[in-house]
């Protein structure tokens, strides 16, 4: 009886088995939610239509005294919670890679094992690093707001914020204040 001990795989097989562990391992990701959905999603608008009419569609009126305009008084348009993903510090990365190294030597025997450790370490390490990053996201809120003088602005606020649309508020400093 022969056996195959001196036989290696055909380079070919070991890429396919090694695009096969990326592929799960990205079907993974995304279905935990690790990596984003790849649907765009519209941006606020930021700034309104501003189109100077020519001056023979501007209509003739009395010159009445108005109020000056609040450039620092608005209304919030729009409040957004913004998932801001982590950096990894490298601890992700190698507990993944030891991980994978130790299962992936599971595979096969002899050199098979030796490149099974390497692809798993490889593949641990990627998927550790990404899990890393997902523990260390953190959420903060856009606060979109339209000014009284037509222009609009987005605000940045760390904590969760008690802000709803319709609220009239007061920008000082970059800090929201409201406005009665």
């Amino acid at each position: 009886m022969q056996t195959q001990a001196g036989k290696t795989l055909h380079p070919l097989l070991w890429v396919a088995g090694v695009v096969f562990i990326l592929f799960c391992g990205a079907g993974v990701a995304a279905m935990m939610g690790w990596i984003g959905s790849g649907k765009a999603e519209p941006s606020p608008i930021t700034q309104l239509d501003k189109q100077p009419r020519a001056a023979a569609e501007r209509p003739h009126v009395a010159k009445v005294a108005v109020a000056a305009i609040c450039h620092e008084c608005g209304v919030v348009q729009s409040v957004n919670e913004v998932d801001t993903k982590g950096s990894g510090s490298g601890a992700g990365a190698v507990g993944g890679a030891v991980v994978g190294g130790v299962l992936g030597h599971q595979v096969g025997s002899g050199d098979d094992r030796k490149i099974g450790a390497v692809v798993g370490a490889v593949a641990g390490g990627l998927l550790g690093n990404e899990i890393e990053k997902e523990v260390r996201t953190t959420k903060s809120f856009d606060i979109t707001v339209r000014f009284d003088d037509g222009s609009s602005r987005v605000l940045n606020e760390a904590n969760a914020t008690s802000w709803r649309v319709g609220d009239k508020v007061k920008v000082v400093n970059g800090v929201l204040h409201a406005n009665s």
